[in-house]
């Protein structure tokens, strides 16, 4: 699904910013503060969620404005469209039809690695858990309405909890609920886990290859987490939350040439494993027939000329479309002839893109 148009109005540090892309990788420079990652927020926001930065809808808009914003984009043939006015909420349209976000997963697989995430595996777990159910998105769009309905029904019985509430049928219902979900979630996360190890195992790569593991958060199945829930009410009453489900995973990495756990690996290890996974998540969906989009902020920065000239080659031979950032042309060098380039410039507030050309 290629991403050949996108128009960004009031977006960001963008008033008005129209950028037309043939497919191939996407290389775009320029000063820290130029409005690059801006780019690769509003394309992360062609998929469900809160974008790269999980920003809220009214945070999107250009200051001192503050009017709304709109994204459009030509995706794979379609007309996406985005926006949110005032502090509204995120309005999604697709071929000029009011769609839910979900739509947007069914649509596009669309993966992201940014300087933040440098820290994720020396971190708490949320951020782990939700790195992985981004990639789960990508191989089962469905996996981020089942994650909202358990996340609701789990909100509903915490409220229950906190309010030491008796109603046993009240709770049961909601249990019940997610115990159906959190089965589901579980389930799709382990297929993700195993179409990882399948897309690392034997891969030709530059980059560190990873075992994946879920920690224990209770039972997976329905029966067994509906029963869990269940037996742990006077547990959870006097913690004020549930304790039990998959909301409580955390992923765990171990790099697997050396059998140290990521969170103890060198800042630079820990950097190609993220790496490593992200291009396994796209090399097992092109195996599948789906070729993702990946959005990788900053990446060259932090890596050594082999490691920038071998993410360049598997970005390539993947046919990935992939959209970069970094501070200057040179960083993508190894890249002349086949990618695009563009550069940012701010002025007075605002973000322009020059006219891309490809770096001799």
């Amino acid at each position: 699904m290629v991403l050949s148009g996108l128009s960004l109005s009031h977006f960001r540090s963008h008033l008005l910013t129209r950028i037309g892309f043939d497919g191939r990788p996407v290389a775009i420079f320029g000063a820290n503060g130029a409005g690059k990652t801006n780019i690769l927020e509003a394309i992360s926001l062609l998929s469900p969620g809160r974008g790269l930065r999980r920003a809220a809808p009214e945070d999107l808009a250009r200051r001192p404005e503050a009017l709304g914003w709109k994204i459009v984009a030509d995706l794979g043939g379609h007309e996406v469209e985005t926006f949110a006015q005032g502090a509204g909420p995120r309005v999604v349209r697709i071929d000029g039809k009011a769609a839910p976000q979900a739509a947007l997963g069914r649509l596009a697989r669309i993966l992201w690695l940014v300087p933040v995430m440098d820290r994720l595996w020396v971190e708490a777990p949320e951020g782990r858990r939700r790195f992985l159910d981004r990639m789960t998105l990508s191989f089962v769009p469905g996996h981020g309405e089942a994650a909202l309905s358990y996340e609701k029904a789990m909100r509903e019985r915490n409220r229950l909890l906190r309010d030491q509430a008796g109603d046993g049928a009240w709770f049961g219902a909601l249990e019940a609920q997610m115990a159906e979900h959190g089965a589901v979630v579980a389930a799709n996360r382990r297929v993700t886990l195993a179409r990882l190890h399948g897309a690392m195992a034997g891969a030709q790569t530059a980059f560190p290859a990873a075992d994946l593991a879920l920690s224990e958060s209770g039972p997976e199945d329905v029966a067994g987490l509906a029963a869990a829930l269940a037996d742990g009410r006077a547990r959870d009453m006097a913690a004020g939350r549930s304790l039990t489900g998959p909301h409580r995973a955390d992923l765990l990495a171990v790099y697997a040439a050396k059998g140290v756990p990521a969170a103890q690996c060198s800042t630079g290890e820990q950097k190609a494993l993220l790496i490593s996974l992200i291009l396994a998540n796209a090399r097992a969906l092109a195996a599948e027939g789906e070729v993702p989009t990946l959005l990788l902020d900053e990446v060259a920065a932090h890596l050594d000329a082999g490691r920038r000239a071998a993410l360049y080659a598997e970005v390539c031979g993947l046919g990935v479309q992939a959209f970069m950032t970094g501070t200057g042309a040179d960083l993508f060098e190894g890249l002349a002839g086949r990618a695009q380039f563009f550069e940012m410039r701010e002025a007075d507030g605002v973000s322009r893109v020059v006219e891309g050309k490809d770096v001799q």
